[in-house]
């Protein structure tokens, strides 16, 4: 790959990861292509030499937020010291609720995504598939057919835990939504 190859690889990757972090904090439609390309240092007209379409920058974002995603609860499931438990209280915690930029994407977008192209609604669908198949993992029992019933209570409960806290003005109840989260999953691991 040439030098200016590389670059504009790079450039790319880099608008991408940004575009990933606003839209998980202010929504798929919360900000439009001119001020991504700004915050990624770059200028609108540039746009067109990475992407074809805003709609590609959206796929690709989510795609990008949904490796990351990966990437860290591969922690929980390489590391025999850490737990459901862990993670759920990873998920629930405060630093997630105040930072969804670099939280899991699908409590952030599940609203806009309703709303999206097939295209993002199925890369979304692959997405919570895959958030599926790492809860199963972690709850780690021996009736598969319980246990995918048992990861799709957890993620709902974790995503609606989430996206509630982050909606109300309400602390203490934002608080006790996400204590009763933590509590209900607990109960998994017995």
């Amino acid at each position: 790959m040439s030098r200016s190859q590389a670059e504009k690889a790079l450039i790319h990757e880099h608008i991408v990861e940004v575009a990933a972090k606003r839209f998980r904090e202010v929504g798929l439609n919360g900000i439009g292509v001119a001020d991504v390309m700004k915050e990624a240092g770059r200028t609108g007209g540039g746009f067109y030499k990475h992407f074809e379409s805003r709609d590609k920058l959206v796929e690709e974002a989510m795609t990008c937020a949904y490796k990351k995603r990966k990437e860290s609860a591969a922690k929980y499931i390489n590391d025999p010291s850490l737990s459901l438990s862990d993670f759920v209280e990873s998920y629930l915690s405060e630093r997630h609720i105040n930072n969804p930029g670099s939280g899991c994407a699908v409590s952030a977008l599940m609203n806009d995504v309703a709303r999206s192209s097939e295209t993002v609604r199925a890369l979304f669908s692959a997405e919570v598939e895959s958030q599926i198949a790492t809860m199963m993992t972690l709850l780690n029992d021996k009736k598969p057919s319980e246990t995918r019933a048992q990861a799709i209570l957890a993620i709902c409960t974790l995503a609606g835990a989430v996206g509630l806290a982050r909606a109300i003005s309400d602390e203490d109840l934002s608080r006790e939504l996400t204590t009763v989260g933590h509590t209900l999953l607990k109960a998994l691991e017995a």
